[in-house]
């Protein structure tokens, strides 16, 4: 109901504490109301991690981010800082890293096993690996380091990974075989990147596999097997050529000897990256230069290259060149370098080539055959992907592929 105001006479309710108008008051005994103040922002879901602000204190980035690593016996959570970040501008920024986080979370614990800090790791670094072929190869390495792969992080010490390089076995057809020479140099690698990732979320605080370098006689094995590349003579161009399509690796040989590709390379190279009527193909890794480079199809290897394509498309494979050399790997034909180099080995000793040949002498080969036939330096550069330093020719000068093909042709 509508009353006057005793001061100003004008129509106020008769619940009214006070008139709106003039502000007398119309009930001196009542007390007036107080607003709830409101929280600005929601209450964090159970186990989704803590926001604080850090207050009296001259913070840039006074708002402190927590994530829930676990429960106590009364049922409170544990909760650690965010890492590798844990500190932020503002509650927007530290909500938004919570946010990612609880995406994909992350352990902190440090009781996770070898065997889950290699997964954790490997899909990080995967994702920056140029080639297919480094992640099989970090795969294979992994698989020699077995008797570590349930040990606590925490617990991992020097004499762990220097066993694992000296006495690590791979199984092959269910026997144990010593690892190669070279994979005991990529176990110290793969030690070293992966704890680097464990002190970097504070897993762990001490990378021991960058507290020793490898032993002597196995830097000399290594260096050994680093040895030098070596070209193919006349006569074992002969005898690869008349063997093409009958033993194992040979055509990728000789694509190689042709091509200038690494061995690596040749086995990535896919379908939709083969032109066989302009007669090119596509492919490269490794550096800049390198990646994705188009080259000319010598007149040499053209027959051979369009065999390899129909075969792969008979298998409904998209790479060029494929591993079927048993029953049991129909399913998986990738052609990666390890397969590549097991079945180089056999060649090698089949054909009694030259013992000290390696899989890169293919590319070798190319190159030795371009200078005899006198290819352009820079054609070579272009073909087999290195980077060309002359500021003239790199810069200002347009090459095209008839011209490199031009140049390819010259090879007899």
């Amino acid at each position: 109901m509508l009353i006057n105001c005793p001061e100003c006479e004008l129509q106020v309710s008769d619940k009214a504490t006070s008139c709106p108008h003039c502000g007398y008051p119309m009930q001196p005994g009542s007390k007036p109301r107080v607003k709830r103040k409101t929280n600005k922002r929601r209450r964090l879901p159970n186990g989704f991690g803590q926001i604080s602000e850090i207050k009296n204190r001259n913070l840039r980035n006074p708002f402190r981010a927590m994530v829930t690593v676990g429960k106590t016996a009364s049922g409170r959570p544990i909760c650690k800082p965010l890492k590798p970040e844990s500190y932020f501008e503002t509650y927007n920024d530290a909500y938004a890293a919570l946010v990612e986080y609880n995406r994909n979370p992350y352990d902190l614990s440090p009781s996770i096993t070898m065997n889950e800090l290699y997964e954790r790791w490997s899909d990080v670094h995967f994702k920056t690996l140029k080639t297919k072929n480094s992640a099989v190869t970090f795969a294979t390495t992994w698989k020699s380091c077995a008797p570590i792969h349930n040990m606590r992080v925490v617990d991992l010490r020097t004499r762990h990974i220097k066993g694992c390089i000296e006495d690590s076995s791979v199984i092959v057809n269910g026997v144990a075989q010593p690892t190669k020479t070279f994979v005991k140099g990529k176990i110290k690698s793969i030690f070293n990147l992966m704890l680097d990732y464990a002190v970097e979320y504070e897993i762990v605080d001490k990378n021991y596999a960058r507290t020793f370098s490898l032993s002597d006689e196995l830097t000399k094995e290594l260096d050994t097997v680093h040895k030098e590349h070596i070209t193919y003579t006349d006569e074992e161009l002969e005898l690869l050529w008349a063997n093409s399509g009958r033993r194992g690796c040979v055509d990728a040989i000789l694509v190689q000897c042709y091509s200038g590709w690494r061995p690596q390379e040749i086995g990535l190279i896919e379908l939709t990256n083969v032109d066989l009527q302009n007669w090119w193909f596509k492919g490269g890794s490794k550096t800049e230069a390198g990646i994705d480079r188009t080259v000319p199809i010598h007149t040499k290897i053209r027959n051979l290259v369009a065999t390899k394509y129909h075969e792969a498309e008979e298998l409904g494979s998209k790479y060029l060149f494929n591993y079927t050399s048993t029953a049991r790997t129909q399913k998986n034909t990738d052609f990666t370098y390890l397969r590549f180099s097991d079945s180089y080995k056999k060649i090698k000793e089949e054909l009694a080539l030259d013992s000290n040949h390696r899989p890169h002498d293919g590319r070798v080969c190319f190159v030795t055959l371009a200078k005899k036939y006198g290819v352009d330096e820079y054609a070579i550069k272009y073909i087999i992907g290195h980077a060309v330093s002359d500021i003239t020719e790199k810069v200002y000068t347009k090459r095209n592929l008839e011209w490199l093909r031009e140049e390819i042709e010259k090879i007899k």
